[in-house]
């Protein structure tokens, strides 16, 4: 008797489970939907076969016959369109764009500069499973310049036959509220001299 409440939340676990997975799937298809149609949109108008008033026009249209989807109007479109451009020529983030949500792929899009900058928030978000306010405290606290500006100061060391930062991770402590000329190596040997 007293192993069924575990076996009760196992079976919760993998509910829960397979609901994240359905999840992760729908987005999946979502992104490649996007991806898809800012594809055709973008070649359509490079190819001359239509005038940027054909994209008002799809918007129109998909309005009229699929009222209950959002986000195809024309604004979502060009969304899309860009989306496809600015990703379709990087090999490292093609295939990845469908694993972060696309309210995080807007974010991205929208506040970063560089292909460098953005594949750098791709992988951030794909490895750390960033929600939508956790990127734009990445994005806001300028996370890149910061990560940038403290990998130009580091000298490589050599392990085992291969060049290796010092760091195998960098954190981000602005949380602790330290002083900018902070020393970890002051503050311990003060700790323990004291």
């Amino acid at each position: 008797m007293n192993d069924l409440p575990k076996d009760f939340i196992n079976v919760v676990n993998l509910i829960q489970e397979a609901r994240e997975n359905s999840i992760r799937k729908v987005n999946e298809e979502l992104i490649l939907l996007y991806w898809n149609v800012g594809k055709y949109i973008s070649e359509q108008l490079e190819s001359q076969k239509w005038g940027s008033s054909y994209v008002d026009e799809l918007a129109s249209f998909i309005s009229e016959n699929c009222p209950e989807v959002k986000g195809f109007n024309r604004r979502g479109l060009y969304r899309m369109k860009q989306f496809y451009e600015t990703y379709k020529d990087n090999e490292f983030v093609s295939p990845l764009v469908t694993q972060i949500s696309w309210t995080n792929h807007l974010l991205i899009m929208s506040r970063t500069k560089t292909d460098e900058e953005r594949e750098f928030y791709v992988k951030l978000c794909l490895k750390e499973k960033y929600s939508k306010r956790e990127l734009e405290r990445q994005l806001d606290s300028g996370y890149f310049e910061r990560y940038m500006l403290s990998t130009e100061n580091l000298e490589p060391i050599y392990v085992q036959g291969s060049i290796k930062s010092n760091f195998l991770d960098t954190y981000v402590l602005e949380f602790l509220n330290l002083p900018e000329k902070f020393s970890e190596h002051e503050s311990w040997k003060n700790e323990f001299l004291s």
